[in-house]
């Protein structure tokens, strides 16, 4: 049973628990938290890849003199920052995740 879902957005998989995690195997859990573990490792690299594209599209904005594009690329700056602060909760999400504590 995969409780780790991958997240289009975010870029990670994210726990999704059918089964509420206090109810679960003892070994099961630690195999969980295991597998949860190495996928926060990943996410202050996935972190970082996007605050490169932010400064990059924040060059691209001070160069822009079409409105419209403009709010475009504030409009994808603001997407990108909202992805950063929920990649920010996940990670400071413990290995233990209640059942639908989901972040998306």
């Amino acid at each position: 049973m995969d409780v780790f879902v991958y997240d289009s957005r975010l870029g990670i998989k994210v726990p999704q628990f059918e089964t509420p995690f206090e109810e679960l195997p003892l070994s099961e859990r630690a195999h969980i938290i295991e597998v949860w573990e190495d996928i926060r490792g990943t996410i202050p690299t996935r972190v970082m890849e996007l605050e490169q594209v932010i400064v990059s599209k924040l060059l691209e904005l001070g160069e822009e003199n079409n409105f419209e594009q403009s709010c475009r690329i504030n409009s994808d700056i603001a997407e990108l920052a909202s992805i950063v602060n929920d990649l920010h909760i996940w990670y400071r999400v413990s290995a233990e995740v209640s059942e639908g504590k989901r972040h998306s």
